[in-house]
């Protein structure tokens, strides 16, 4: 019997959950809610429940400006090399595996990135999950010890751009690369639900 107002609730949540690349540099990010946040992925299932996972926080506009060199900014936009001054991310997470505990992390990654960026949300933040960087040198800049291996970076900020769902309705074509339209709207191309289900 669906849908529970709880459901619903968690479904504008999860719709609500984009990727933000441009950010407002007017509102910090401190230590203690990124600390709240790695906080909620002690609630997540781990493979094997090892719990290799540990989290870097970065904070501080000198160590933001270390980092921010390494890191790839939206593959499809070719011409974009990812925000300017002004639109940075206020804070980030960078994501490592503890290499004395596991050399891989099954699926607690997804796992415990879904949980930050939803908990991110609920507090007005926009996030970006970062898999494409430099990481020995993003690793050098943060002085990681060799065994934390960077896995991914999440970007954190309040948002200051808008993101718009298109395609549930069944109009999604072939083409499903995220794009803006001239009024700077980031538009991201989703499957509908039928086309997701097997028969």
């Amino acid at each position: 019997m669906l849908p529970e107002d709880s459901f619903i609730e968690f479904g504008r949540l999860m719709a609500a959950n984009r990727s933000i690349r441009r950010f407002d540099p007017a509102v910090k990010v401190t230590p203690e809610t990124l600390r709240a946040l790695v906080g909620l992925t002690r609630y997540c299932a781990s493979g094997r429940n090892l719990q290799p996972l540990r989290y870097r926080m970065v904070s501080t506009p000198e160590e933001c400006a270390a980092l921010f060199p390494h890191l790839l900014w939206a593959g499809y936009y070719q011409d974009w090399d990812g925000p300017a001054e002004g639109e940075r991310p206020a804070a980030y997470l960078v994501q490592c595996l503890d290499t004395r505990l596991a050399q891989d992390c099954l699926c607690d990654d997804g796992l415990q990135l879904e949980a930050i960026t939803l908990g991110a949300r609920t507090l007005g933040l926009g996030s970006c999950i970062i898999k494409a960087f430099n990481a020995p040198e993003a690793a050098k800049a943060l002085h990681l010890p060799e065994y934390m291996k960077p896995r991914y970076i999440l970007a954190l900020g309040a948002p200051a751009e808008q993101v718009e769902i298109v395609g549930t309705d069944g109009s999604l074509e072939a083409d499903i690369r995220y794009y803006r339209t001239p009024d700077g709207t980031h538009h991201v191309p989703k499957r509908p639900l039928d086309e997701l289900l097997i028969d």
